[in-house]
This record gives C-alpha cells, structure tokens and sequence, in this order.
C-alpha cells in the first residue's frame, strides 16, 4: 500500500470539521485527503425538505473545504460503484465514512464495505454520528435498554472522550477527480415555491451551527426545563436541525451541557437529557431496526388505524385544515420552516393517531417530507411513542386534547396567531406565509372561513378508546 496514494473520506451527515472523528481518522493517516459526497439511491429516497435542506448543507461545506485549501467531491450513483471508480481513478487505498446505524444505510454500508475489501481497499466506518455505540450500553443481563429513564442513568456519569479541534489545513492530492455540479442536480425542485419560503428559516452551517448553540446556553438554557413546552416562546434551542446533519456533534452538546451544569444553569441537564433521547433513538434502531416501518410493539400491527392517506380527514390534516386550531398551527409551522416544536409535534401525533384513528406511518411519512430537520431514529421512535405501539410509549389511552394543551401552553394565542390567518382582520407575516408556501393546487387562501373540526375531540376521543378496548391482542 503506497503511502502517497490518498483517502477517500466518504462525507454524509458529518458535515462539520470540528470534532469530526471521520476526518481525525483520514488526517492520522498522513494521506492526501479527498472528501466525496454521493448522492446515492438512499439518499435519493429522503423527502423533499431533508434531501434539499442537506443539499444546503453540503454546498456550504464545499465552501468551507475551499477555505482550507482542499475541496468536496460530487458525484451520483451506486455508492459502492462511484467509490470503486474514484479509487481506481485516484489511485486511493483507504476509504472511510461516518458510521450509520437505521436499516437502509447499514444494509448499503454493509454492501459497500463487502466491495471495496474484495478488490483489496482498505474500508471502514468510524463513530461520528453518536456519543455511545448503541452496542456499549446494556443492562447488567447484558441486552438493550426499552426505557429511556434506566437508560439516562446507565450512561449520565460515564467518561465521554474529549472534544477534537477543528484542523486549520487538510493535506491534498496532486491531482483532484473530477466533480459533477450539486447545483445541476436541482434539489430543490420538489420543494417548488417553498422552498424560497423555508428558506427564510433555516440555520445552515457549523459556525451558524455553534453560534446557535452558545446564545441557548448563554441565555435560554436558564429556563429550558420550564418554559420548553411553551411553542410561542424562543426557549429551545432548535439544533436538531443542525445535529440531523452533523453541522454540529452531539459530544459538543454533551461537553457544552455539563459545562453549564457545572455552571449552575438550571435548564442544562435537562438539555443534556434531550441529547440523550436522541442517543436512544438510535440504541432502539439499531437493536430493533423494524421500529422504522413496523409497529415496535407486538400486536399493534393488527391495531384497526386508517392506512388510506386520501381519505379526506388525512388529506385536511396534511393542509393543516383540520379545524383544530393547535393542530394546524403546527402542521403550518413546519410547512414554512421546516421544523414543529417539540410539544406540538406529540400533540399533532396523538390528533392524527388517535382522534382520527390514522396510521403511524402515514405521519412519519409527511413528516419526512417536510422537516429540515428529519431523523430517522427521532422520526420512528417519536411517532410511536406518541401513538402507542412503540417503547417507552405513552400509554395509548393518554390522548392529547389539543384545545386543553392550547390553553395551556399558548393562553394569549402567540402561537395560534403566529401561523393561523383565517378570521384575522391583520394576519401576521408568518401567517400569510403559509399560503405563499403551499402548492397552488390545494387552493387554500387566508381569507377563506377557517374550518369546523374534522373529527369532533370528545367523539374521536371515545372512539380511540373503544378501539384500544376492543383490540385483538
């Protein structure tokens, strides 16, 4: 194996140069270093929102490659085949990625890995994505964690491995591959006329990224715990957006939480511990991977949810007209950002799942179709535990009444009048956005009547509990 041959770090949902064991590994290898990113027939599966926010993403890590001298390789096609191609064209030995724990990539890593070592390259994954390898946390029986609270004590006082600085220059070939034009694949085409919309919205970047994270901890960690399911206030710190593609680490947030723990801010273990929610995410995909498209629970796929997504009811839900006006606000919040806070989301799920009897499935989809800040862990684990066949879930007869929760989380309507126009005499901004975002097609306008309820709560509610009553198992 030559020593002057280069590596081909494989860049994915890392794209960040600061504590990025990825790039570590391809740097200690004293080889020139030619970052690639391929846009693969996984990757082509991702909804419109995620696949053009991670298009954003990886143009500006173009641009910060460029800034150290090196550069971001493009290409499209079978990733097992672009990567044998550029290492015949590069003469590169050594091919290293961040590693992937949700079903889909395992089963294309596993594939790429098989090839490469059969014509002799050196091909390994390298942790990046996670804190803990969903493997190195078990029960004292030695099998997985089903919930979350024992997981949480399991690893909160363990030693997690310093932070890795970010490298000032990169070592480069003598001669670059060739790369396509990210610009000619026109991501952003599905988004149509929302995209310039969401837009407004978005974070993009490791310096936005890291500036994002120290304004939360400066100020608005201080009342996280408290004021977190308040969606009319600025008191998250919306960085699931930056995490989802590696803008960020999650050991940064791990270090910079206990530092503020250690500072006495009151909010900050509690924002450690939604770090950790998202560690166990990925402990249950990568254990139980049918959690992504099955019920995680037995039984529950015999459970009588609607799976029609034309049915009327699911179609008004999807255009946020369902006539509840916490429900849609939300829904609306994500079409024009891309992201939903946190509170709305269970309450979103639990409308969907329950008072309308819905599929799972069928909201985990749309979901993926329009958050910026999809994961598919998250994504799986949040649907059902919200809707009752998943782990740690909330018991399914513990339905979220939308109007109660409005009351109490938005009492002076900040969030209903953020993103709900009809009946207003002068509609907010982000209200009136909603109907420059959507497709014509739906034929929406703000000053349409809003609509009666889809489903009327306490009817819905009984239903649901009527179903869970009289399931088969």
């Amino acid at each position: 194996m030559s020593e002057k041959s280069p590596v081909i770090w494989w860049v994915r949902r890392e794209l960040r140069l600061a504590d990025n064991p990825v790039l570590q590994n391809c740097i200690e290898t004293g080889r020139p270093i030619i970052p690639v990113f391929i846009l693969d027939d996984v990757f082509e599966t991702y909804g419109a929102c995620p696949l053009w926010r991670f298009g954003l993403g990886a143009a500006h890590f173009a641009e910060t490659l460029n800034a150290l001298g090196s550069r971001l390789i493009f290409r499209k096609g079978r990733a097992s085949d672009v990567l044998q191609a550029l290492c015949d064209e590069t003469g590169a030995e050594l091919v290293r990625w961040g590693r992937a724990y949700d079903p889909e990539q395992v089963k294309r890593d596993t594939g790429v890995k098989q090839d490469l070592t059969a014509k002799g390259i050196d091909a390994k994954s390298v942790a990046a994505h996670l804190i803990f390898e969903p493997w190195d946390v078990e029960t004292k029986t030695g099998t997985f964690y089903k919930v979350y609270s024992p997981f949480w004590r399991a690893i909160k006082d363990r030693h997690v491995a310093d932070l890795i600085q970010a490298p000032s220059a990169l070592k480069t070939p003598a001669k670059w591959p060739a790369s396509e034009d990210i610009a000619h694949w026109k991501l952003a085409d599905p988004m149509k006329r929302g995209a310039a919309i969401v837009a407004r919205h978005i974070c993009v970047g490791e310096e936005a990224a890291r500036d994002r994270l120290d304004r939360f901890l400066k100020d608005a960690v201080n009342t996280y715990k408290s004021r977190r399911d308040y969606p009319g206030e600025p008191a998250t710190s919306k960085l699931s957006e930056n995490l989802a593609w590696g803008e960020i680490s999650a050991r940064m947030l791990w270090h910079l939480g206990h530092r503020a723990i250690d500072e006495g801010k009151h909010g900050a273990e509690h924002f450690v511990k939604e770090v950790v929610w998202r560690e166990f995410a990925y402990h249950l995909i990568w254990h139980t991977p049918h959690i992504v498209d099955q019920s995680w629970r037995e039984g529950w796929e015999h459970f009588p949810w609607n799976e029609d997504d034309t049915r009327i009811d699911v179609v008004a839900w999807k255009t946020a007209r369902t006539g509840i006006p916490f429900v849609d606000a939300a829904l609306r919040e994500m079409y024009v950002t891309g992201h939903m806070h946190n509170r709305a989301r269970m309450v979103v799920a639990s409308y969907l799942t329950k008072h309308m009897m819905t599929h799972w499935r069928i909201g985990q989809a749309w979901f993926e179709d329009c958050l910026i800040d999809w994961d598919p862990a998250a994504n799986a684990m949040g649907w059902q535990w919200t809707a009752g066949s998943g782990p740690d879930a909330a018991p399914y007869f513990r339905i979220f009444n939308p109007v109660t929760q409005l009351e109490k989380f938005d009492r002076d309507q900040v969030y209903e009048h953020r993103w709900i126009a009809e009946g207003l005499s002068n509609p907010s901004d982000t209200a009136l956005s909603y109907f420059k975002a959507v497709p014509k097609s739906w034929g929406l306008t703000p000053d349409a009547d809003y609509p009666d309820p889809i489903v009327a709560l306490p009817d819905g509610r009984q239903r649901a509990l009527d179903a869970y009553q009289n399931r088969s198992f």
